[in-house]
């Protein structure tokens, strides 16, 4: 059986609030970052998720830590909680999954725009051919 856990962080990051999705899994950490506007209210962000679960983008899995087997003491994982309010920011697990989605997105969009480079550069060659064909067809 398979244990799941998910968390999501929100933070305000100059000018935006920005919601850190983590899902943990067998050992292994994604993370999807989410930008909002203004800051989100509860009901709000349940919402976003219920509408835009299949839409979001979730990193290259991550290995990280195992998913504790053990039962918490509620007023200790009350203390945990404000602990990670305090801090707030992202773990270096999170930065890392988010890092390695930004280099995937980079690197499909240096291919994108290098084949559509390539394609513009293949239609003005055959554009010059033409014109030349156009210039000789009178002899």
């Amino acid at each position: 059986m398979n244990k799941v856990k998910a968390q999501l962080s929100v933070f305000f990051e100059e000018p935006f609030w920005i919601g850190i999705y983590e899902r943990m899994e067998e050992n292994r950490i994604e993370v999807c970052k989410i930008t909002f506007g203004s800051e989100p209210k509860d009901y709000e962000l349940y919402s976003f998720l219920d509408e835009n679960w299949k839409n979001l983008t979730f990193s290259p899995p991550v290995p990280g830590t195992d998913l504790e087997e053990h039962r918490i003491n509620p007023k200790r994982m009350q203390r945990e909680i404000i602990h990670q309010l305090q801090n707030m920011g992202i773990g270096t697990k999170s930065q890392q999954a988010l890092k390695a989605l930004q280099e995937e997105k980079k690197s499909e969009r240096k291919t994108r725009s290098k084949l559509r480079q390539q394609e513009e550069k293949d239609r003005q060659f055959e554009l010059r051919q033409q014109k030349k064909k156009e210039k000789h067809k009178g002899r």
